[in-house]
């Protein structure tokens, strides 16, 4: 039996997305954001409402970092998620986060958030949707396997439980994308 809950937002798994952007004056923000993820090839969304800091930042600076909330930074990201850098202009600072120009686009990288995907605004739709091209992806070493590849456990990336308000540590492998379903004949 199943149980209806009509119209929900409920999606499994929402990454918890850190959206970095500098402002006109060069300080940085960063926004919690659960409601985004790929949208092309090569490109990223984030729903973002137009009173935000982040969107005006976003608007004028032309980039944005997204970059992914983990089980070692909950506190922080969540942080930046309930603060309004209209209100508290140095929410990055009190979160305790510190931050690198990005190399590619006029956006900061979280130096404790390991992974970034550096971006340029391509368009706001008129829905709120901002569409960015990756233009570069980086992570920190600590993150990386033998192989150089970035290493989903040692991310630690958290989800959002939209429903519970929750958020949900990163599971175990349970197996293998385009690969595992061939064992059907």
């Amino acid at each position: 039996m199943r149980k209806n809950f009509g119209a929900k937002t409920w999606l499994y798994p929402m990454p918890v997305m850190i959206i970095g952007t500098y402002d006109e004056n060069g300080v940085p923000n960063a926004m919690n954001a659960a409601w985004g993820g790929v949208y092309d090839t090569n490109q990223v969304m984030v729903c973002l409402a137009d009173d935000h800091k982040t969107t005006k930042n976003i608007k004028k600076s032309g980039a944005f970092t997204v970059s992914f909330a983990t089980a070692q930074t909950v506190v922080p990201c969540d942080y930046v998620g309930i603060v309004s850098a209209n209100d508290v202009p140095n929410k990055v600072e009190k979160a305790g986060f510190h931050v690198s120009k990005s190399e590619y686009v006029n956006a900061p990288i979280i130096n404790e958030l390991p992974f970034s995907v550096e971006c340029k605004l391509i368009k706001f739709n008129e829905d709120g949707i901002c569409i960015g091209e990756i233009v570069n992806v980086s992570a920190d070493e600590s993150i990386l396997d033998a192989n150089g590849k970035v290493d989903a456990k040692k991310l630690n990336p958290i989800i959002y439980d939209g429903a519970t308000h929750a958020y949900w540590s990163f599971g175990e492998k349970v197996g293998q994308a385009f690969s595992d379903g061939k064992k059907i004949k």
